[in-house]
């Protein structure tokens, strides 16, 4: 990611649960350029089954927007809108491609799902199969992904494989975790 400096860029915009699309609209009656990726969901409920709309990425819409220009205030002030996502210096810009990317996947129709991105050395959670609750670090080897579960005040650790697909992130990166 990148910091926004020249022209109008995408960020992530951080919104309350289940505000994303009040957001949105509120945002298009500011004129301010947003997109909102959405998926069908099948609904029950107990007389019926519905498709309905849901954000792709819960809590979270994308703006287009320059800061340098752009008064950022009345955004924020949007009802539901938490605030962008970025660091200590500012919002994060979102390269384009990224954002046509999202669009070009949806428009096609395909089946798709969130997944979180891991990265080594993430602290996770094992969230289905045997081995469900037990937490680790992820390691990548030749052979695939792994759990490295320690015993830290002996500084010792077993490692089991796993698939990034069953696990969540608990916290960050601790540390640069590879092993051979």
């Amino acid at each position: 990611m990148s910091y926004a400096m020249d022209g109008p860029q995408w960020f992530a915009l951080r919104t309350r649960s289940r505000h994303e699309k009040a957001a949105a609209a509120t945002l298009n009656t500011l004129g301010v350029r947003n997109y909102l990726p959405l998926r069908s969901e099948v609904r029950q409920w107990s007389d019926r089954k519905q498709a309905v709309s849901v954000p792709l990425f819960c809590g979270y819409l994308f703006v287009f927007l320059n800061p340098g220009r752009d008064s950022t205030l009345h955004m924020l002030r949007t009802p539901g809108v938490v605030g962008l996502v970025g660091n200590q210096i500012g919002p994060l810009a979102i390269p384009e491609q990224q954002i046509e990317n999202i669009r070009i996947v949806l428009a096609t129709g395909v089946g798709c799902y969130v997944q979180p991105t891991f990265e080594v050395g993430d602290r996770v959670r094992v969230t289905r199969g045997a081995l469900v609750g037990v937490e680790g670090t992820l390691v990548r080897t030749k052979s695939g992904s792994h759990l490295l579960v320690s015993i830290e005040m002996i500084r010792q650790s077993i490692a089991v494989s796993v698939s990034p697909y069953d696990v969540e992130l608990v916290s960050e990166r601790l540390a640069s975790a590879s092993y051979n």
